[in-house]
Order: C-alpha cells, then sequence, then structure tokens
C-alpha cells in the first residue's frame, strides 16, 4: 500500500523484528524480570543519564497516562495544549481512567510557551479548581513542529518553580533529536524534564512504547500541588493497575533495545554508525522535506498551501478537497481540519522510516495530476 498517512502504517523495521526473534530463545523470567529487560534498564541509562528508570509499556495513550497519574494527585490537573494527543485524541483516557482534569492552553503551530503555565498557576490553592500537577508537551507536536532546547527549558523551569512536574508525549521524541541534531537526552533529561512517554511504535516499532522517569524524588515528598514526588516508587503499581504492564515484556524490551542500541554502543553517530532510532527518524524527516521540496519545485503552492513549518516528518497543507479527495484514491492520507473556504481541506502527509524517495516523488506527480 503507497500512503502519506501515518508513521503507525509501516512495517516493523528488520532489525526490530530479528530482535524479538532473538528474544524468543526459550524460557524467560516474566512481567520484565529478564534478561532484555535488564540490557534495556542498563541502556536507558546510558542514553538518558543515571538515575533514569525505563518501564514497557503496551501503547501510547498507556504511557501517557500512567506518566501523568505517577506525576500528579487524584484531584491534580495536567496543563497541556489545545492541540495535544492527551486532550484531543485519546478519548479522554487521562481523565476516564486518570481522574485528572486537562487544563488546554492555546497553542501557535502546536507550541505553548510559559504563559501557558501563568495562566493556570493561580488556581494552585483553591479548592475549586483542579490543581495544576503537571506540564505536559508534546515532542514532535501534533502539528509537525518542534521545542528547541532552549524553549524546552524556559518551560520546565517555569513549571518547577510553581512545583509541577514536567511530561513529555515522546511518540516521535526522535524525530525531534533528528532535526535538531541531539541526542534523546538533551531534549529530555539535561533540560528538566521529569518523566517522557517513549516511542517505538511510529519509528520501526511493532507493539510497545516506555516510560522513562528521568528525575525523582524522595519517597513520599509532596510537590506544591501535593503530586507525589516518588514517580519510580509509582510507576510499577500504576502500570500493573492501568492493565500495561505485559507477561512477556521482554518482547517489547527487544524492540526498544534495537531502536536504542545495546549497552556499550554509540548513543549518537551518522550513517550506519547512528543507533536505530536515529537512522529512521533522519530519513523520515528527509522524505518530508522532500515532500514539500517536490511540491515548492512542481509550481503547486500557488494551490496547495503549507499551513505549519515542516520540521519533522510531516507535511500539512490545504488545497481543493475535490484535489484531495483524487489524489487519495492513489495515496492514502488523511484529512487534518476544514480549509479556508468550503472548498478546500487541511491534509496531513505523513513520512515514516520505510517511505522511499519514488514514494515521495510518485505523489508530488499524483498530486499535480490532481490539481
Amino acid at each position: 500500500m503507497q500512503h502519506l498517512a501515518s508513521d503507525n502504517y509501516a512495517p516493523v523495521h528488520p532489525e526490530v523484528m530479528a530482535a524479538i526473534v532473538a528474544a524468543n530463545d526459550g524460557a524467560a523470567v516474566s512481567y520484565g524480570d529478564d534478561p532484555v529487560s535488564a540490557r534495556l534498564q542498563e541502556r536507558a541509562t546510558e542514553v538518558f543519564g543515571d538515575q533514569a528508570r525505563i518501564f514497557p509499556v503496551l501503547n501510547g495513550t498507556g504511557a501517557n497516562v500512567i506518566s501523568l497519574m505517577a506525576a500528579a494527585p487524584r484531584w491534580g490537573g495536567v496543563i497541556t495544549s489545545d492541540v495535544a494527543h492527551a486532550h484531543t485524541d485519546e478519548n479522554g483516557a487521562p481523565e476516564r481512567v486518570g481522574g485528572l482534569k486537562v487544563l488546554a492552553a492555546p497553542s501557535v503551530q502546536g507550541r505553548i510557551g510559559p504563559d501557558a503555565v501563568d495562566r493556570y498557576a493561580g488556581d494552585i490553592g483553591n479548592v475549586q479548581r483542579a490543581q495544576p500537577a503537571v506540564l505536559s508537551l508534546t515532542q514532535v507536536t501534533e502539528l509537525g513542529t518542534v521545542y528547541s532546547p532552549a524553549d524546552l527549558k524556559l518551560l520546565a523551569d517555569t513549571a518547577h518553580a510553581i512545583g509541577l512536574r514536567v511530561h513529555v508525549d515522546g511518540s516521535r521524541l526522535a524525530n525531534a533529536a533528528a532535526t535538531l541534531g541531539v541526542g534523546l537526552r538533551e531534549i529530555t533529561t539535561d533540560v528538566g524534564v521529569d518523566i517522557v512517554s517513549l516511542g517505538a511504535a511510529k519509528n520501526g516499532g511493532m507493539l510497545g512504547e516506555a516510560v522513562v522517569v528521568l528525575a525523582d524524588g524522595a519517597a513520599g515528598s509532596r510537590g506544591a500541588a501535593g503530586a507525589p514526588a516518588g514517580l519510580v516508587e509509582a510507576v510499577p503499581y500504576l502500570r500493573k493497575a492501568t492493565m500495561q504492564l505485559a507477561s512477556k515484556t521482554r518482547f517489547v524490551s527487544a524492540q526498544l533495545l534495537a531502536l536504542l542500541g545495546e549497552p556499550g554502543t554509540p548513543t549518537s553517530g551518522t550513517g550506519d554508525s547512528a543507533p536505530l532510532w536515529l537512522r529512521n527518524a533522519t530519513h523520515s524527516n528527509a522524505m518530508a522535506a522532500r515532500l514539500r521540496a517536490g511540491i515548492e519545485a512542481a509550481g503547486l503552492t500557488g494551490t496547495v498551501r503549507i499551513t505549519c513549518p515542516t520540521e519533522a516528518n510531516v507535511v500539512f497543507a490545504t488545497l481543493p478537497r475535490a484535489a484531495a479527495d483524487r489524489a487519495r484514491a492513489h495515496t492514502r492520507f488523511y484529512d487534518w481540519a476544514a480549509g479556508e473556504t468550503a472548498d478546500r481541506v487541511e491534509v496531513r502527509w505523513m513520512c515514516a522510516w520505510d517511505t522511499t524517495e519514488a514514494d515521495v516523488d510518485g505523489f508530488v506527480r499524483v498530486l499535480a495530476d490532481a490539481l
């Protein structure tokens, strides 16, 4: 199937599949007490820092819910953007399952600034309001934009100053790091992020993500909003209670380990020497850049209007609805929002680790014909 619909459509990367097969060698202790998961924990400290603790889970929504529940009390609120997955695309899971009020703040091209924290800071101590407890940022954002390390540091410092934890929904964290030319640590641990939902499925994995605790506190201590500080203590229980603990965790751990690299291997690099997460993300980003450049070179931008910066592996644009439908007959993709007028629509074209140059160039031709 030729598509630009979602990086979730992509097959499992061969190196990830090989790691799953290798993990299928005989019996192993269940629920994460296995040698593969032990190596994954060792690798997590190399990638994210000595304090990092990684907990494999089954999917991204589960990773987000566990992270937010660990970081907030039952009466807490989660500050996030008005386009954040946790707010718009998880069927209210943080609220239904986690019991946490989502506090949405206006975004600009998917990003929010310190004013999002200030917007709700005055609610702290007001028994009438959900207590702000966590700032949740999506990296890459839902509109394909990327927070810089400086942006993240400012947001984390602002949140921490009033006692909030900082969570990153990193379903495409690899793409952000590839865009910025940094490692995963530089946009998480080093800028003050406390807990991360680490994506794998969108970057060549089969099934599974991870919760990564980066900064913890003394067990039982409390932040300004009353949030438990012991994240490492809380996550294992929440993972089980939310049905995210796989009995055969080794097969999820094997995928994450294939992407991050075995202990002792480089955590960055270029070309074939780079870890798989970086190779896959660099490629998918490059395909999105090629798609945008192809649209511009073909002279289509008079009718196809790019609506967001192309900073990762996705292009957003508006075009005539009829043309979008004609193009979709050849290449699957999704409508995103209404266009500038009733006869136009905003669409999302997303590239993946397996998107080829021929796929991109062929779609530009399809698009030109459709227009």
